[in-house]
């Protein structure tokens, strides 16, 4: 599709894209997520996805229905088509939390340290992206991203980071001037500018609900509605002896229990909960933020064709403010963040006081906020006044007004924080004590871009598990 074929079909509104999309590129609800209200949603997958469970007995249980465990679970699976692999999920949906309120951008790389695992999983799900989602008829939009310089104290950020994506080999980028940018964003004004052609969106919860679709397609077992509450051993029998259980591993839900070899756990904001099942320490532990979005008017979306975003500011620990089109038709503009008062705080008024407490009381979190005390006023601030974050949104916009958006959707980020107040930027894996501790793999940290590397994610979970389990 092209760019401006997608910015007319956006401008028209969710249902008339909906039709308008070429027979190649409608969506096509996976079997298990029958397109409907969430309700209905999750009594159709559960009923799916539960059919075909005909033993609580596997050789393998990975805990979380998220797009890291779900890609991970079909990743193995592929791997080891002779093996019984059960994915659990508390919610009685799919990707219920981060894979599912999320801005819905494909990623390119850029941003990461050369040679890092970042950027090397993003350069690499990236493509696979893109390729999974051809094969599997999810509708994606390669709409591309410019990220703009308005100032010119922002210029020499901007050449380094182009510097930084040409060595983490981003496909197509190249550096613009005002007049480019205005060819390829109408109304956007900026003094320089990288274009990434190849940054794209999707509705990363359709994909995971896909690879959901595909892990059961080959013979995978997910099961709805199954909190998983912790995990106990029993020794495994040795050859010849009548003592112990071929499945010694016990992984215990609020409704019943199932019996595996090995368990992986990939919970997203409760991942470090369930690594304390196991014995392994709290920290790195999950604060939870939530990033709250404005969304453009539909009369006004005709103002953004692809994603524009702002230079990154290391003195800050999070991104900022930008502009992020939608495979729905819509145009979200944002996100703050601000501290969420429960790990799956989606608004003011969802509160837990434990989770709170849990969260405020921990150093590390402390030691942040005094860090960065006035950037998180602000933060707070521009969530509660429209106006203030229209006016930031007006340097790379002009022509955008208060009366053009309304408030829109949240999400909430599983944030990993060290005891000193640091942000945790890499992947971390953990296992616990004794014998449960060489059964279990927890995934404790698996850092944004993770929807975009999940593929990428899962081949490098698959390799330690094998690893680590010799499967």
């Amino acid at each position: 599709m092209s760019i401006a074929t997608a910015c007319v079909i956006r401008t028209l509104g969710h249902n008339v894209r909906q039709r308008a999309l070429p027979s190649c590129l409608k969506v096509t609800a996976p079997a298990g997520a029958p397109q409907a209200s969430n309700g209905e949603i999750g009594r159709e997958q559960k009923r799916l996805y539960t059919k075909r469970a005909t033993s609580d007995a596997y050789d393998v249980c990975i805990v979380g229905g998220g797009i890291v465990g779900m890609a991970t679970a079909r990743e193995l699976l592929m791997r080891h088509p002779s093996l019984k692999f059960i994915t659990v999920e508390k919610e009685d949906v799919l990707a219920a939390h981060q894979s599912g309120h999320n801005s819905g951008v494909i990623h390119a790389g850029i941003y990461y340290a050369p040679g890092s695992l970042k950027a090397k999983l993003c350069v690499e799900g990236l493509k696979l992206a893109y390729e999974y989602c051809d094969k599997n008829n999810v509708p994606y939009d390669k709409c591309g991203k410019l990220i703009v310089a308005v100032r010119p104290d922002e210029v020499p950020r901007l050449d380094a980071l182009y510097k930084r994506g040409l060595e983490n080999n981003v496909p197509g980028l190249r550096m613009v001037g005002p007049d480019e940018i205005k060819d390829i964003e109408p109304y956007c004004k900026g003094l320089k500018a990288i274009h990434s052609p190849n940054t794209g969106i999707v509705d990363w919860g359709e994909v995971t609900r896909s690879y959901g679709k595909t892990f059961q397609d080959m013979g995978g077992t997910v099961k709805l509605g199954q909190e998983v509450t912790g995990f106990r051993t029993t020794p495994e029998s040795a050859p010849g002896s009548k003592d112990g259980i071929k499945y010694p591993v016990t992984v215990v839900t609020k409704k019943g229990n199932i019996q595996c070899r090995y368990a992986i756990t990939c919970g997203g904001l409760y991942s470090d909960r369930l690594a304390e099942y196991s014995g392994c320490k709290p920290v790195p532990k999950i604060v939870p933020f939530r990033g709250e979005y404005l969304l453009l008017k539909p009369e006004k979306c005709y103002l953004v064709r692809g994603n524009i975003y702002p230079v990154p500011d290391p003195r800050f620990p999070f991104l900022g403010v930008h502009f992020t089109p939608r495979i729905d038709g819509s145009v979200w503009l944002g996100p703050n963040a601000v501290l969420a008062f429960k790990r799956e705080g989606y608004g003011y008024t969802d509160i837990s006081p434990s989770e709170l407490a849990d969260a405020l009381s921990f150093t590390g979190l402390r030691k942040l906020v005094m860090k960065h005390f006035r950037y998180g006023l602000g933060e707070m601030y521009r969530g509660i006044n429209i106006a203030a974050q229209v006016k930031i949104l007006q340097n790379f916009v002009p022509e955008l007004k208060v009366s053009d958006v309304s408030r829109g959707p949240a999400g909430v980020r599983a944030q990993a924080l060290d005891e000193e107040g640091n942000l945790v930027d890499d992947f971390v894996f953990d296992s616990g004590k004794g014998d449960l501790g060489s059964r279990v793999l927890h995934v404790r940290n698996a850092p944004s871009p993770a929807a975009t590397s999940s593929l990428a994610i899962a081949k490098m979970v698959a390799d330690n598990v094998e690893q680590k389990f010799n499967l």
